[in-house]
């Protein structure tokens, strides 16, 4: 069943939040977490910043992991600049990873959302859960995309949201 949005205009963050576990119901992250705890932390270290951006987060992975669409979201009434931010920092076939970060590098605010992703997904207590092997080429890719997209955020808003996230990035004390 979907989650009936009505004809009232933009969705609330309330109302996103509901989405987002609506679609990623059932869903598990590597570690064997619910998934939508994963949007949701990501939101909450984006909520640092601004509402919208928090929006943007607990929808980040939903048309690459769910059959939600960016036109579905639009329809939805997520906001067409919170809906541009997904698509930004959504997986394209045949797009490099390095390529993909790059490409939101040269906007701040999509930078952003993938930096608070990269920051929970770097959180030690997640990667511990990992296998070794996978652990170890998470970390260099993790690092390697931190390296692109922090030189080109506002340094408070970065650490607003890190801060909230994962701490130990900060201070160099976690890969």
């Amino acid at each position: 069943m979907r989650f009936d949005y009505g004809d009232r205009g933009a969705l609330s963050l309330a109302e996103i939040d509901a989405l987002a576990a609506e679609a990623h119901a059932g869903q598990m992250d590597l570690i064997g977490v619910p998934y939508v705890e994963h949007v949701r932390a990501v939101a909450h270290g984006l909520a640092a910043v601004s509402e919208r951006l928090a929006q943007a987060g607990l929808l980040h992975d939903i048309v690459e992991d769910t059959d939600w669409t960016l036109d579905g979201l639009l329809a939805a009434g997520v906001r067409a600049d919170v809906v541009a931010l997904v698509d930004a920092v959504t997986k394209k076939p045949g797009v490099a990873y390095a390529d993909m970060i790059r490409a939101i590098a040269e906007n701040e605010d999509a930078a952003l959302v993938k930096i608070a992703d990269n920051a929970h997904n770097s959180r030690p207590d997640r990667m511990a859960a990992l296998p070794e092997e996978q652990r170890a080429r998470l970390m260099v890719k993790y690092r390697d995309a931190r390296a692109v997209l922090w030189p080109v955020v506002d340094r408070p808003h970065l650490e607003a949201v890190v801060g909230r996230i994962n701490p130990l990035l900060l201070d160099g004390s976690s890969s």
